[in-house]
């Protein structure tokens, strides 16, 4: 499995043969101003909820790559309705299974609504199972105790939580659910994109260490392996 990130809570999964793209907003993200979004390849892309800060560059990457999209059934409705490929339209629970493995969607506690005003369904999070590794990717939201269901019901890998406070839930609650979920590496997300969200680092990594877990806060572009 290789992770890319592409800013805020954009990120490039490709495992199994596939890639997979998360919430894709970049293009009006200045700090994200050095990615090309025209390269950027996906087979799917998955969506956690409606806001713009998720989904400004959806259509323009579905457009360019033939993705297949996933999420809630209202979101995909109203991309299906753009002529894009609303293949996957999920709601909570749902799990399918595509070539590189299973996703299941999650519950995430946030609000979701579409650019125009339009209804989103309801905010998720999502569970990957691929090449033997299990993902949790929380989408927006703040701690829930539905994230210990989830710690009890996989064994992750990785989490990739949003660590920026203000519209989620920030450092303290997130070191939380990384031990509901059971997970002991962490990959930062929804964080310095905007000032609400501007987290210090140093004193973030340093609560991640005093809590024993590893906290991935990677920079734009970078890939790494997990």
């Amino acid at each position: 499995m290789h992770l890319t990130y592409y800013g805020h809570s954009c990120f490039l999964l490709e495992t199994g043969g596939s890639k997979i793209l998360f919430d894709p907003f970049i293009r009006p993200n200045p700090l994200a101003k050095d990615v090309d979004v025209a390269a950027i390849e996906a087979d799917y892309i998955l969506l956690s909820h409606g806001h713009g800060d998720h989904v400004a560059d959806t259509a323009e990457i579905a457009q360019n790559t033939g993705a297949e999209l996933l999420g809630m059934v209202e979101l995909l409705g109203w991309f299906g309705a753009q002529g894009l490929k609303a293949t996957y339209q999920m709601n909570l629970g749902g799990t399918v299974q595509l070539p590189f493995g299973t996703v299941q969607m999650v519950a995430a506690a946030h609000s979701s609504s579409l650019p125009d005003g339009s209804y989103a369904g309801l905010a998720a999070g999502f569970v990957i199972k691929s090449e033997g590794k299990t993902l949790y990717f929380a989408g927006d939201t703040a701690l829930t105790y539905d994230m210990k269901l989830i710690g009890e019901r996989h064994t992750l890998d990785v989490v990739l939580l949003p660590i920026g406070d203000h519209f989620t839930m920030g450092i303290d609650d997130a070191l939380v659910a990384a031990d509901w979920t059971g997970a002991a590496k962490i990959v930062g997300m929804h964080f310095d994109t905007f000032p609400p969200i501007a987290i210090d680092h140093a004193a973030t990594q340093a609560k991640a260490t005093q809590a024993g877990k590893e906290l991935v806060l990677m920079s734009i572009g970078e890939t790494i392996t997990l």
